[in-house]
């Protein structure tokens, strides 16, 4: 355990930051599996509307640093590719 105030504080912080992050990719992965949900059963309505809303989740975790960007765009592209090859 740190003696130091300073590294007490930093201890808390990085367990609040740790916490804020774990609950961002929670819900990136959510929006991520009803995509997915709405592909496997060929639902074209759903997937666009839930596409959309992940792709705004995922920019979201990305602009606050939780994702590399390189790591948003390909997880986007991934997912726009599936709902795009729903006849």
């Amino acid at each position: 355990m740190a003696n130091i105030k300073s590294a007490k504080k930093r201890i808390l912080v990085n367990k609040t930051k740790a916490d804020r992050n774990k609950a961002i990719r929670s819900n990136v992965k959510t929006m991520i599996k009803k995509v997915d949900a709405a592909v496997t059963a060929n639902d074209k309505v759903a997937a666009n509307a839930a596409l959309i809303n992940a792709i705004s989740a995922i920019d979201k975790a990305t602009s606050k640093g939780v994702y590399h960007k390189n790591t948003s765009s390909r997880k986007i592209s991934r997912l726009t590719q599936a709902v795009n090859k729903i006849a």
